[in-house]
């Protein structure tokens, strides 16, 4: 069964930094992609990090490139998102989703196969 947790959202004050872990079972992540997503209230969902777990290929953002870094931990099939200078714009609900790649152009996380439940982040003194 194929599932994606996600753990390590909370309060945090502008400035300040927390890193989000996305933890997947079920499936051969290196086949994958894995994504951060979120939703700020009122708004749509935006993309802000995609990570292809083969090669370790990484794309971001315009609105969190240079603060916020992914990563992965293939032994713990844990992929991470590293947030730095988080500001009340920051504030979401975070989801990972996993993209399996099935071939070599396909856009990274462009079309997610799998969702995690979310965690709340929110930025605020």
């Amino acid at each position: 069964q194929v599932e994606l947790v996600e753990s390590g959202g909370g309060l945090v004050q502008p400035g300040g930094s927390l890193t989000l872990s996305c933890a997947a079972s079920g499936f051969t992540l290196e086949y994958y992609a894995i994504g951060w997503f979120r939703r700020a209230p009122g708004k749509d969902r935006e993309g802000i990090s995609c990570i292809k777990i083969v090669d370790g290929k990484t794309e971001y953002s315009d609105s969190v490139r240079g603060r916020f870094t992914i990563s992965k931990d293939r032994v713990m099939n844990t992929v991470y998102l590293q947030m730095n200078d988080l500001t009340p714009e920051d504030t979401a609900v975070y989801y990972c989703a996993a993209d399996r790649l099935l071939s070599p152009g396909q856009r990274l996380c462009a079309t997610p196969d799998h969702w995690g439940q979310g965690t709340q982040v929110t930025v605020s003194a």
